[in-house]
């Protein structure tokens, strides 16, 4: 990519830093109503009754709906859809819909919702996985609490735990996170005057949101329009329905447009979040600090229903090891149905909780054996042709030990030990691997189309969204570059499923591969197509001419500068009754080993940090940050630095100050005055970030994405860097203040 180009300032950037971006949130329609819905007063109970009557009768009120009012099929999820639209019989945790109202202004809306009668009957909460796994634990669904279970074996752990020197066994505790993006759920939903829908909602995947959307209504697919950019953050919560099935069925139902837009308590209440998980990690080697075996038991919180909490589950079991070869592996995993909310798609995708846990065990068995941690990982790493961490096939990679070998040179770790009065200095270090895409046996379709306009613009269509990670940035970068035009003659459509193809979901760190391979599979019949048709009108061979800023152009030497025509006289001289215009459908590159959940390409990580523990306080602040991330080639320098620290920051919450934390069902933390995420005070003043854009020489697959690989290292760095401080090993998150102080009475005691 050249360099000009990779530098070029994001289209959206101005819009955005000058406030004058509309949002989907910001829309408004004549005669638009406002919606509101109703969510459980309970945890876990059963509806004995509801009345509406009340509601419907106060002034302003146009439709109050319920189950009754669900024409289709009342129930919702991406993988099993086994979440209600509205409950009917029983709630299972306190974000469970009971009904929704439409009205001519929020406050009306709100007075309504206070006006429905709801008789429950309380049930048992089932509060932890472990109770909900006792025998006699009320059944949360008809198939039991077990959503789903997952395992792993290769050699006998037995017999290789019999031949170390050295077992480590400990047990992680990871918490529950909020997604906590910057524009909560909402948007408007428009009845069209031929029986049609336009959904106006922030989504990952405006199609898959279709076709949900078209089950619980039981009207044709062809007939929704999902319109889903721009949004101001995703991280995995909008790739399942939020509320718009709530806007649709009231939109239907009044003839009237009808925007929703969640408070950010409704938002924290009934959204999804990071699955809490508890993972017993047993892992064993020499003396000279080769792993021999791992056994590792993971328990997942899922929460009431099961969005994607399989799919968490099979890619935290398949990460267990990371990038280190070990030859004795035994990993479980079972996701549990509890009433603590709802658990699902978050940036990392359970790849941060068991990162946590395995890069501990690695320091641990550093400390044991008296060895450097660096070196403990480097005498373990995998080399370019090892098989995945599942023993399926991947693309030959040296990432890992390009990471590591990146990070050892940071000047973290490299200076010495500084002093600061009242506060104790640690540094530390983590690495990681991150599978991209959806994994073998998931359904992970990608698409796009070039054409060329009637006005004389390269359209360059996608079904991706713009969440706020860059995207339009990777497209137009990408195009200009393989095409050969200058930004100015691009139109980039995204993010409506009346103009793009699919394209797939906006997650799993597959956008820019997607976009990259997309626009390989494209240029060339597309650039065939315009040069073709301009050799034949212009009686020229296509030898003489090239795909530039503006048009096509001459390239002999004596007119090697001088413009053929512009694009707009190549559309309307040229190609006036049939226009250029290309689309290719394809899948994201999966592994030819049918291992469930198993990916082929992978991108690599590295995080060194530099902590400060107060040992007042016991507040830990980090200091210094440096990454070392090998995804391929970079397309946008800025979208790529924004996605690595931003991640990090993200990361840093997770380790330092986030829990969604749930007490009988209920959250306690159910705003931002309560529930804490870092602000630019608690982020590192030095970041650095090495970009290791080589990929193995027979690679031809392209950037990979950069969306989660920047979060999952940090918390396993944060906490080596605070036992390098306090000499005390952590393991769990966050690491509260008073845990550290009384770390450090034990040591002191000691």
């Amino acid at each position: 990519m050249n360099e000009t180009v990779k530098e070029r300032v994001r289209p959206d950037g101005k819009e955005k830093v000058t406030g004058k971006l509309k949002y989907l949130t910001d829309l408004t329609f004549p005669n638009m109503l406002y919606g509101k819905v109703l969510r459980s007063k309970y945890p876990h109970a059963n509806i004995i009754s509801i009345c509406t009557k009340k509601a419907e009768e106060l002034a302003g009120v146009k439709a109050v709906v319920t189950s009754k009012d669900v024409k289709g099929m009342n129930r919702f999820g991406i993988v099993f859809p086994d979440q209600p639209v509205f409950c009917e019989e029983r709630v299972r945790y306190i974000g469970d819909a009971i009904a929704a109202v439409a009205a001519e202004s929020e406050r009306i809306a709100e007075q309504a919702l206070e006006l429905i009668e709801v008789c429950y009957e309380e049930l048992p909460i089932i509060s932890s996985p472990e109770q909900a796994l006792e025998k006699s634990a009320v059944k949360l669904h008809p198939n039991g609490n077990v959503l789903y279970q997952a395992q792993y074996e290769k050699g006998d752990v037995e017999e290789g735990f019999a031949n170390c020197d050295v077992i480590i066994e400990e047990t992680y505790k990871l918490p529950r996170q909020a997604h906590l993006y910057m524009e909560t759920e909402g948007g408007v939903v428009v009845p069209e005057e031929d029986g049609k829908i336009t959904v106006y909602m922030g989504t990952q995947h405006g199609y898959k949101d279709r076709f949900q959307l078209a089950r619980i209504l039981a009207i044709p697919e062809q007939d929704i329009r999902v319109v889903s950019s721009p949004m101001g953050g995703s991280f995995g919560g909008k790739d399942e329905l939020n509320v718009q099935q709530y806007g649709a069925i009231l939109a239907l139902k009044t003839q009237q447009p009808v925007k929703i837009h969640q408070t950010r308590r409704e938002s924290i209440r009934s959204s999804i979040k990071r699955h809490p998980m508890k993972i017993r990690m047993k892992t064993g080697a020499t003396r000279k600090g080769k792993v021999l075996a791992q056994e590792t038991n993971i328990i997942a919180d899922t929460g009431a229903y099961a969005t994607l909490g399989p799919a968490v589950l099979d890619f935290a079991v398949e990460h267990a090891i990371g990038p280190y070869l070990i030859p004795h592996v035994k990993t479980k995993g079972v996701s549990v149905f509890t009433n603590n909310g709802v658990a699902g798609e978050f940036r990392g995708f359970g790849g941060n909780q068991i990162t946590f846990a395995l890069e501990g065990q690695m320091d641990r068995l550093a400390e044991e054996l008296k060895l450097e941690p660096l070196q403990i990982r480097a005498q373990n790493l995998r080399e370019t042709f090892d098989p995945g961490p599942l023993g399926q096939k991947i693309a030959p990679t040296d990432g890992a030990r390009d990471v590591l070998c990146a990070i050892g040179e940071s000047p973290i770790l490299q200076k010495e030990r500084r002093r600061k009065e009242g506060k104790l200095i640690g540094v530390g270090t983590a690495i990681t691997m991150h599978g991209g895409g959806l994994g073998f046996g998931r359904l992970d379709a990608a698409g796009g189309r070039l054409s060329l306009t009637k006005d004389g613009e390269i359209e360059i269509s996608f079904g991706f969204e713009e969440c706020g990670q860059g995207l339009l940035s990777v497209i137009e970068n990408i195009t200009t570059e393989e095409i050969g035009c200058a930004p100015e003659d691009l139109k980039i459509v995204i993010g409506d499923t009346k103009y793009v193809p699919s394209s797939g979901s906006s997650t799993a760190s597959r956008g820019t591969s997607m976009v990259w391979q997309a626009i390989q599979r494209m240029k060339g019949e597309f650039k065939a197509q315009l040069l073709q048709g301009v050799s034949q009108f212009l009686n020229l061979s296509t030898d003489c001419l090239l795909l530039g800023a503006e048009g096509i152009w001459y390239k002999q030497d004596d007119r090697e500068h001088s413009l053929c025509l512009t694009y707009k006289e190549v559309a309307e001289r040229v190609f006036s009754h049939r226009l250029p215009r290309v689309e290719t459908h394809f899948h994201f590159p999966t592994t030819p080993d049918a291992v469930v959940g198993g990916h082929f390409l992978y991108a690599f990580g590295a995080v060194a940090v530099e902590v400060e523990v107060d040992v007042i306080t016991g507040m830990v602040k980090v200091s210094k940050m440096d990454h070392a991330i090998a995804a391929g080639p970079v397309i946008s320098e800025q979208g790529y630095q924004g996605q690595i620290e931003g991640g990090a920051a993200m990361a840093l919450g997770y380790t330092l100050m986030e829990d969604s934390h749930i007490c009988s069902g209920l959250y306690t933390r159910d705003n931002i005055d309560t529930y804490l995420i870092p602000s630019i005070s608690d982020l590192p003043l030095q970041m650095n970030i090495s970009k290791i854009e080589t990929l193995y020489k027979e690679d031809s697959y392209g950037p990979r994405g950069v969306g989660e690989i920047g979060t999952i290292a940090v918390a396993p760095a944060i906490a080596a860097a605070v036992y390098d401080a306090i000499k005390c090993f952590v393991n769990k998150l966050p690491l509260q203040p008073e845990n550290i102080l009384d770390q450090l009475e034990e040591g002191v005691k000691k």
